[in-house]
């Protein structure tokens, strides 16, 4: 009995030892049968990479572990329903998953404020004359919180302003980031603050 309970054993190290070897589309298709072994090796693979990337921006090491376990969470449930199509590119899917879900936090939970000096509020300013109603109107609001006027923004230009202006990133970063380039992510940023000026002046929230 006991000679077959390590033959079981070993056997179980053989299957789990050539599965480590799989590629990831290998495991990827594996976990559409419903192998959830081949998904933990996923899971082992690439954690600490979608950790690094998280504590990038995440500066509290417990917040950082909760997102990037909603990562995993949220690919998985995506491969077990289908939903995953970019064969061969795991590792970008899974990263955009965790880009998305570091703007989420800080969209939801952390409010964005127009602070004097501040990058947004030099852009902001920069955009008007001295005299314009406009930037009466900028400086006179400037210290609520345009959140809400951040989240009516088209995905992408969104995107580009809580990297830049909250996050902090430079364009070659968001560029990189994004998979764009880097006149494209200058595009967006003008079109969003031309977006935002306006919706200011006839909203007048700022």
């Amino acid at each position: 009995m006991k000679d077959r309970d390590n033959s079981f054993d070993n056997l179980q190290k053989i299957q789990t030892l050539k599965t480590a070897t799989l590629t990831d589309n290998d495991l990827v298709g594996r976990i559409a049968t419903g192998c959830d072994n081949s998904y933990a090796i996923l899971h082992d693979r690439y954690r600490r990479k979608v950790l690094g990337y998280v504590t990038l921006f995440i500066r509290r090491q417990d917040v950082a572990e909760d997102i990037t376990q909603d990562v995993f969470i949220k690919a998985y449930r995506s491969l077990k329903a289908g939903y995953y199509q970019d064969n061969g590119k795991f590792v970008p899917w899974l990263m955009r998953i965790a880009r998305n879900l570091v703007i989420d936090h800080f969209r939801k939970d952390s409010p964005i404020f127009v602070e004097d000096g501040s990058p947004m509020d030099y852009k902001l300013r920069s955009m008007t004359g001295d005299d314009s109603p406009e930037k009466l109107i900028i400086r006179k609001q400037q210290k609520y919180s345009i959140k809400s006027l951040i989240d009516e923004l088209p995905k992408e230009q969104k995107e580009v302003v809580l990297l830049r202006f909250y996050i902090g990133l430079s364009f070659k970063e968001i560029a990189e980031y994004t998979d764009v380039s880097i006149n494209t992510a200058l595009g967006r940023m003008r079109y969003a603050l031309i977006n935002l000026k306006k919706k200011a002046v006839s909203m007048e929230r700022f």
